[in-house]
């Protein structure tokens, strides 16, 4: 009996464990944004984002845009191509960037321009196996010229 107990308590603590390593926090560093003018309804959003294990960024939510999506480009025959992205994976232990001319997030129709200096408040939907959860991140706006080889989408 106490040897079934013990495997018991054994079990009981792997599973809690598996839990509370799903339940780590993606780390993430550096995120921006440039500033916008009056008129200006999009900007892309960069950062690097770290998983302690296997993770997918599933969905983003900034409240002052009406949408916001994962994106990647890629040149297609000469040509620049953005497409959205369903997810992104975050493998364990892999810095993963989202910067200008690569993978990134893009906010659509944004309710007024974006300040120099300001922090805006930004929604990750991260989900690893089984388990989702929300990470809140502050993105610094910088201002218009401080990041060499931003594109635009306008």
């Amino acid at each position: 009996m106490k040897l079934l107990r013990i495997a018991f308590l054994l079990a009981a603590s792997l599973s809690i464990a598996g839990v509370a390593s799903a339940a780590e926090a993606v780390r993430v560093v550096n995120a921006w944004t440039k500033a916008t003018v009056p008129g200006q309804k999009v900007a892309g959003v960069y950062m690097e984002l770290h998983s302690p294990i296997d993770a997918r960024l599933t969905g983003v939510y900034c409240h002052l845009a009406r949408s916001a999506e994962i994106h990647s480009m890629k040149m297609e025959g000469g040509t620049m191509k953005m497409r959205p992205l369903k997810f992104l994976d975050l493998p364990a232990g892999t810095v993963v960037k989202l910067e200008p001319g690569g993978l990134h997030v893009m906010l659509f129709d944004i309710e007024r321009p974006l300040k120099s200096m300001e922090k805006l408040p930004i929604t990750l939907t991260i989900e690893s196996g089984k388990h989702t959860r929300e990470v809140s991140i502050e993105v610094v706006v910088r201002k218009s010229g401080d990041d060499a080889g931003e594109h635009d989408h306008h």
